[in-house]
């Protein structure tokens, strides 16, 4: 579920179903005394117990109610602003839209601001880059499809924007750059090498390369595109786990990012493969589905698999399915077997 939109009095709910037409991709939540005729859910169980079930499933939650209310009920649950939905607060007569949390990430300022617009209020966004009409790292990289990593490091680099102090940024596929044309201290860097000996007290690499210990460099962010495509071949009842410590293995040996893996590619014959599901799920992850016949069809550095011939009738799985995942991208790493796994990386063109 997308978007959530929830209200528990009588006022609220005619806001909220008003909200929920303006909205596509939204579905209205109210109370089992208010019930119609309509495509609406209706609730009998307390707002404390479905509340916080609401705002995991959703990306969005929408709450028509007082603030502190929402505040007392959530408070026990945020995991962090890169996992938390975006929680946005009106009051029932829509005076106002409130961007109470993860209004970056999450995009709760961007809902805050639509919702204004449908019933005619004013958002209230208090976020410093926005106050101060700056494009914040968290925002523009969401805005493109991308993740950000370390997310601790994102009030470091935010408040250096602030400041108008130099961040040397290295974008070569220029994905964000035109973003900060023009912003005070933004600096655009051609190479890792100059922006890591700059005297720059902020550096923002938008790269799906692994860079060790970053953790330990506040000043340090990374943008990550959505770039890179896991071609996946198991054995039949191969764990979660196991799939997750070969890519977390092979990964950073071949300075490739977890954070930039966008798709997950492999044979039809493994749609209903348990272990790999869960592990797409775990990291929300889609899976992609080629038969045979278009993986044969794929030229390959690997020789042809005897065992996956006989299995499943293609010559292989991991790299050629890699390579139709990223649509004829390159292939990054070629096919690595360990255990019950085989995996091959490819990059997903721009």
């Amino acid at each position: 579920m997308k978007i959530a939109i929830i209200a528990i009095t009588h006022g609220g709910a005619s806001l909220a179903r008003q909200l929920g037409e303006g909205l596509l991709e939204a579905e209205v939540f109210l109370p089992i005394r208010f019930q119609e005729e309509d495509r609406c859910h209706y609730f009998p169980e307390p707002l404390a117990e479905l509340l916080p079930k609401l705002f995991v499933k959703t990306e969005q939650l929408v709450c028509i109610m007082a603030t502190g209310i929402v505040v007392r009920l959530l408070a026990g649950h945020l995991r962090g602003k890169d996992l938390d939905s975006g929680v946005v607060v009106m009051d029932e007569k829509g005076a106002f839209a409130i961007s109470l949390l993860s209004g970056h990430l999450g995009g709760a300022n961007r809902m805050a601001t639509e919702l204004a617009e449908i019933i005619g209020g004013q958002a209230v966004i208090t976020t410093a880059t926005d106050v101060n009409n700056l494009p914040s790292w968290d925002q523009v990289a969401r805005d493109a499809g991308m993740g950000v990593q370390p997310i601790s490091h994102l009030r470091t680099l935010n408040r250096l924007l602030l400041e108008g102090e130099t961040i040397a940024l290295v974008d070569r596929k220029r994905r964000i750059a035109d973003k900060f044309v023009g912003v005070p201290g933004v600096e655009l860097y051609d190479s890792f090498d100059e922006a890591i000996h700059s005297d720059a007290p902020g550096r923002v690499f938008v790269t799906h390369r692994y860079l060790p210990h970053m953790e330990n460099r506040t000043g340090m962010l990374a943008i990550r595109p959505k770039d890179l495509v896991l071609g996946i071949g198991c054995n039949r009842g191969t764990s979660a786990d196991e799939i997750e410590e070969v890519v977390k293995t092979c990964l950073p040996q071949a300075f490739l990012a977890f954070a930039s893996v966008g798709l997950v590619a492999t044979i039809d014959a493994k749609s209903d493969e348990e272990g790999l599901n869960e592990f797409a799920q775990r990291h929300r992850l889609r899976v992609v589905h080629f038969s045979a016949e278009q993986l044969n069809q794929v030229e390959v550095p690997s020789p042809p698999s005897e065992h996956a011939l006989d299995a499943v009738g293609a010559k292989g799985v991991c790299e050629p399915a890699a390579i139709l995942g990223a649509e004829g991208g390159q292939l990054l790493i070629r096919k690595q077997k360990s255990g019950n796994v085989t995996l091959a990386v490819a990059e997903r063109p721009d």
